[in-house]
């Protein structure tokens, strides 16, 4: 039988994974609690301790706890700490889903990082829109700035695939490459 895993990036281990180039760090974060919150945003809002309608794509969320705008009724909230709210159905009408499994987070930053978004998407960075959820690298992403950095969560799936994506962008902005 043929050995279809070998077609596969191995996936980096993600706790000391780095890739480092002219202007330019990306690395993985690890630990983060992740919620996917969908339905009345202000009953949930009313309900969590976190406020607001959630950054949209290259907004800037501040603190231990935000949220990112995925929809006009879903936000991804993410936290250094867990949530001191049950996931499942609320009567008030949302549902929350720890989703911190279902996702990998990277971090990018350094005087490269517009050329490294103009990789990735046609967006343009300095116009934020009211969804965080875009086509980052040809894949599904949820994008916004935190702490001066940008942060892309990704499905776990698609992390070897977007990490080899990120060397190759990476060499290829350190050579001053088109490519």
């Amino acid at each position: 039988m043929r050995d279809l895993a070998e077609k596969w990036s191995v996936a980096p281990d993600w706790q000391s994974a780095v890739i480092t180039a002219t202007g330019l760090v990306v690395r993985a974060i690890c630990g983060l609690n992740q919620l996917l919150v969908s339905g009345d945003l202000d009953a949930w809002a009313h309900a969590s301790s976190i406020g607001g309608t959630g950054v949209g794509a290259f907004g800037t969320a501040q603190g231990d706890r935000y949220a990112a705008r995925l929809a006009r009724d879903r936000l991804l909230v993410v936290s250094k700490s867990p949530l001191p709210i049950a996931t499942g159905w609320h009567a008030d009408g949302f549902a929350a889903t720890a989703i911190s499994a279902g996702l990998q987070i990277f971090e990018a930053e350094g005087t490269a990082l517009d050329a490294f978004i103009a990789r990735g998407t046609t967006l343009d960075p300095s116009q934020p829109s009211a969804s965080a959820a875009l086509s980052f690298a040809g894949i599904s992403a949820v994008v916004y700035r935190h702490d001066g950095k940008l942060r892309i969560h990704v499905d776990r799936g698609l992390a070897a695939y977007l990490w080899t994506w990120m060397e190759t962008a990476a060499g290829n902005i350190a050579t001053g490459s088109a490519a």
